[in-house]
């Protein structure tokens, strides 16, 4: 302990001396004939164990919440307290970042142009026009870096806090036992909502033709229209007034009650109406549906034999090696003993290219797309994907009740959110007691 402690105040005392020479780079002469005058650049304001925090940080992290708080009519402070909490938080990244370093947690440049290139979609901006606005702005490749840092942060918190957590059998069966499990699990449905109002006062033939209008309305969504594209050319029509709601995404329970019971049992796409209510006419379209614990999947059992061009075979003479392969096949040679030959694929080499059963989504885009096409026992044309060129064969399909498995685990993930937080607090006042850290004033 006592070695430690030394190592680390001779540390302390390398980066202070370089704190100094920081300084000294920052003195600035004048005239040659004037007396030299100190322009300070910068300055430490903490040692963290091999690290420091810098007065420049500081400042933008200080200028940053001032900003998002004056974004949102909020007050800070100008406290002690407050730059105590800004320091402490940026030693607190700044040990984070060194263990991330420690572990090899790096974002290549391709990897961030993908993220600036979501938000750039979510901005309704092509990836150039976003990137021109921040360069336009300055902030380039400060928002670079900090999508950068973020990644990092999230990455290593994710590995280093969910292997402090353990999630019992009991805790999962409790869970789904209890009534928050119960709520937790239930199924989430977007609904689109149409109503044609009916107020109390109007005349009953009124309500009886704009009950028949609602019913029109329905049959064209049930004969493939989008009950959103007839919505608006009802709207446009102006027979009658058309109002709706636009409730996102809710579980049963949380939509009005007129709805809950129904939309249960929809699946997506499904169309019900029309509903009497004392307000109108409504009818409901179940856009989609996620969660909930039924879950009936497709699943394929398919073998393949991979070839992937190389150094020694290019691309054409792989797409000639798998064009003999599947002749070979087609003339009546055992498949499984020609994939265990010549296939690329490691982890199905050894059981004659047999993938098992594949959930439906579970495989490459392009291999899928090919499957999807075959009868059980029919032999694929050689394809390509983005690995290499197959042959594929469906060995047989069926429907797997996987409701009870994925029930266990997506409790599992609720209850490791809950515990997430806790345990980060944790970790992270862990490795600020365990850390060297000295403020400069």
């Amino acid at each position: 302990m006592n070695k430690l402690v030394a190592i680390r105040q001779t540390r302390a005392w390398i980066l202070r001396l370089l704190a100094v020479a920081c300084l000294a780079l920052g003195m600035a002469m004048t005239a040659p004939a004037a007396v030299a005058q100190r322009v300070l650049l910068d300055k430490v304001v903490a040692i963290v164990d091999e690290d420091v925090v810098l007065q420049s940080e500081f400042d933008s992290r200080v200028a940053e919440i001032r900003e998002s708080a004056a974004r949102n009519n909020e007050k800070i402070p100008d406290s002690e307290e407050f730059r105590k909490g800004v320091l402490d938080a940026l030693v607190i990244e700044n040990l984070q970042m060194q263990f991330a370093e420690r572990v090899s947690i790096r974002y290549d440049d391709d990897t961030l142009n993908r993220v600036l290139a979501n938000m750039a979609e979510n901005s309704n901006m092509s990836f150039d026009e976003y990137i021109d606005a921040l360069e336009a702005a300055g902030v380039y490749l400060q928002t670079r870096e900090q999508v950068r840092k973020q990644m990092t942060l999230q990455e290593l918190q994710r590995g280093m806090v969910n292997r402090r957590i353990t999630i019992t059998e009991q805790e999962i069966e409790n869970f789904l036992n209890s009534e928050m499990g119960r709520e937790v699990m239930a199924a989430d449905y977007l609904i689109d909502h149409l109503l044609i109002p009916t107020p109390g006062e109007e005349a009953a033939e009124i309500t009886a033709s704009k009950l028949k209008y609602a019913a029109d309305l329905v049959a064209q969504i049930q004969q493939g229209e989008a009950l959103g594209s007839v919505k608006q050319a009802a709207r446009q029509a102006g027979a009658f007034p058309i109002d709706s709601s636009e409730f996102g995404w809710r579980k049963a329970k949380q939509l009005p009650g007129l709805f809950s019971e129904i939309v249960a049992g929809m699946s997506v796409g499904d169309v019900e109406g029309p509903i009497k209510a004392g307000n109108g006419f409504h009818i409901i379209q179940l856009v989609d549906k996620r969660g909930g614990t039924d879950q009936l999947i497709d699943q394929t059992n398919i073998r393949h034999i991979l070839l992937i061009p190389n150094e020694i075979r290019n691309e054409e003479q792989t797409l000639a090696a798998i064009q003999k392969l599947h002749q070979r096949i087609v003339d009546g040679e055992e498949f499984a003993s020609l994939a265990r030959q010549n296939s690329d694929d490691a982890s199905s080499v050894v059981g004659g290219g047999d993938l098992d059963w594949i959930n439906k989504g579970g495989m490459p885009a392009e291999m899928e797309q090919v499957v999807d096409t075959l009868e059980v026992n029919q032999l694929s044309e050689p394809f390509r994907s983005e690995t290499g060129w197959h042959i594929a064969e469906v060995m047989g399909r069926r429907v797997t009740d996987l409701s009870q498995q994925y029930a266990r685990s997506q409790a599992e993930n609720a209850l490791r959110n809950r515990k997430f937080d806790l345990e980060l607090q944790n970790w992270l006042i862990e490795i600020r007691e365990e850390a060297f850290v000295e403020f400069i004033e």
